[in-house]
């Protein structure tokens, strides 16, 4: 391992840690609380990745939707459905970009079936939430780049865990 490879994973770690410690006491105590705060480290790691290397592994976001798709089916199974529906639906709408024009890269489809099966149908609001986050950053971009930065290509995958982080732990802070 590099130094510069050590030097950014300690951080990403730490947040990581604080993230996921943040999403476990929001949730009910309980099996809940531990899919949170593993969905909530995973994406962290995720978007680290994305930002430095414009790439979101299968390695990891095919095993975690495998298993949180059935810690939460195991959990809830009257919403075995919607979470299979919400990730078809995260999926379609994130692969249309993909197939037209390819505007949004196929880690981010199947990072969209993640947010599926972990949020069911609160994975519309982060994709939401997601876009309107990306769209300062891509404008500030383009004024900053010109002509060169439309070709640009920019990470959506922090993006998108920030809208699903945020799904899953504002409100329930708000509740408090």
């Amino acid at each position: 391992m590099h130094a510069a490879e050590l030097g950014t994973r300690a951080p990403v770690g730490v947040l990581a840690a604080g993230v996921a410690g943040l999403a476990f006491a929001t949730h009910p105590l309980g099996a809940d609380a531990v899919i949170a705060a593993f969905l909530a480290a995973v994406l962290v790691v995720i978007a680290a990745i994305d930002i430095r290397s414009l790439i979101i592994p299968n390695r990891i976001v095919l095993p975690v939707t495998a298993i949180v798709l059935v810690a939460n089916i195991a959990m809830f199974p009257d919403r075995a459905t919607e979470f299979l529906l919400a990730a078809a639906v995260a999926g379609v709408v994130l692969l249309l970009p993909n197939l037209v024009g390819g505007a949004i890269g196929m880690g981010d489809v199947k990072l969209g079936l993640l947010l599926g099966v972990a949020l069911g149908w609160g994975v519309i609001g982060a994709l939401e939430l997601a876009c309107l986050a990306l769209f300062p950053v891509a404008l500030f971009v383009l004024v900053r780049g010109g002509r060169q930065a439309r070709k640009a290509a920019l990470p959506f995958g922090p993006f998108m865990a920030f809208g699903a982080l945020f799904v899953m732990i504002v409100p329930r802070l708000a509740a408090w």
